[in-house]
């Protein structure tokens, strides 16, 4: 533990230089705010991974997502019929259909009004805590109850008059967190008590790289319209919306793994025919050392590094999957360290679908955040490196 703390501590450094390297007002930074996130967040690391309240908490939430997934396999089975009971189209069939399900209950939480209560709640808090303002305070909680694409309808009057730096600041945010309605596919490949933990950390992590890497006074701050987010429409419209929308998102995802997957393994081939190597253990030798720097143990970083790439440059689904597959040859802790980095949306993928949904919104903002891709992806993982890091010192 004590080697494992020490060695936090040099990721820390490091993390702070790789972030500061691209802030040009480093004399704003607000070092209060940095060190009582941090302390906040090793805590709540703490209480998600070894305490008896944390536990409870984990089993609680993964009992719930576990009795919505079943929920959700009884429509699936209808439809499916054998392909379910044959484990036929196993991972569209059980990761992938739920989400039309949960989708379906984000609609109703939103029609009752009840996720706009919790944002403004929760965003109101995590203002205070975290010195930041109410639009990224506000932000990272909508992005992890509606989504990327939704999240940015409760700002859209007043999209035209935020600053750029705010707006960068929202993109990541967005990039930074994961949708509610996928929680429960991921929790069918890797460990609902990571995946809650990730989730949790990833809000702090989310802060403490702004205020590192875009400090800036609230001189101002803006009335966030959180009746967008109420539906005017009749109650089963907004169902069928929300079923269409679930489904479309599902269609995405096995659309992009199809897509990745397939490029991946060509890659994979013509790199064995040129170099001798495949992509993924070209990309094991480049990211072994952001492995060695999350706390990955020396034996494991090789695989490690190739998993992280693979989130990078493709999606977390598809990193999944490959480290579910390496379960046997990784140790426990590698797993658990993996297992927060890869919950989020920080992927080059991300970047069209931030950039596209405000740009639907106010097209000028739109543009402005495409370019800056590169930056949003590179501070988003650094997002990831954090959550991961924190973990480390906590995971055996």
């Amino acid at each position: 533990m004590f080697f494992n703390f020490l060695h936090f501590l040099l990721t820390i450094i490091i993390i702070i230089f790789l972030t500061t390297f691209l802030n040009k007002k480093r004399g704003r930074i607000k070092v209060r705010f940095i060190l009582q996130l941090l302390l906040i967040e090793i805590l709540l690391a703490y209480m998600l991974l070894h305490s008896s309240v944390g536990l409870v908490l984990i089993n609680l939430l993964s009992n719930i997502f576990n009795k919505l997934l079943t929920f959700a396999f009884s429509g699936t089975e209808f439809v499916f019929g054998g392909m379910y009971k044959y484990k036929l189209a196993f991972f569209f069939i059980t990761a992938l259909c739920p989400i039309v399900f949960i989708s379906v209950l984000i609609g109703i939480l939103q029609y009752i009004r009840v996720l706009p209560i919790i944002i403004i709640t929760i965003g109101t808090i995590l203002s205070k805590i975290s010195g930041m303002g109410k639009l990224e305070s506000f932000n990272v909680i909508s992005s992890l109850m509606l989504g990327q694409s939704e999240n940015f309808i409760a700002y859209k009057n007043i999209l035209y008059k935020i600053p750029k730096h705010r707006m960068y600041n929202m993109a990541i945010t967005a990039m930074s967190t994961v949708s509610m309605s996928i929680i429960g596919s991921y929790i069918r490949i890797l460990s609902p008590k990571y995946v809650i933990t990730a989730i949790v950390l990833n809000i702090f992590s989310t802060f403490i790289i702004l205020l590192l890497l875009n400090p800036y006074d609230i001189n101002c701050d803006y009335d966030i319209n959180i009746k967008n987010l109420y539906e005017n429409k009749g109650f089963f419209e907004m169902l069928s919306d929300y079923i269409i929308t679930g489904f479309k998102v599902a269609i995405i995802i096995a659309a992009m793994l199809i897509g990745f997957i397939s490029l991946i393994s060509m890659i994979n081939y013509l790199c064995n025919l040129v170099i001798g190597i495949n992509f993924q253990e070209l990309l094991g030798y480049i990211f072994s050392p952001f492995a060695w720097i999350i706390g990955i143990p020396k034996k494991d970083i090789f695989n490690a590094g190739s998993i992280m790439a693979t989130k990078l440059v493709s999606n977390e689904f598809v990193a999944m999957m490959n480290l579910k597959q390496m379960y046997s040859n990784l140790s426990s802790r590698s797993i658990g360290i993996l297992s927060v980095f890869l919950v989020s949306f920080a992927n080059f993928s991300s970047i069209g679908v931030v950039s596209g949904s405000i740009k639907s919104l106010d097209k000028n903002q739109g543009d402005i955040i495409a370019k800056y891709g590169f930056n949003l992806v590179y501070s988003s993982t650094l997002v990831s490196v954090l959550s991961a890091a924190i973990s480390g010192i906590l995971i055996k």
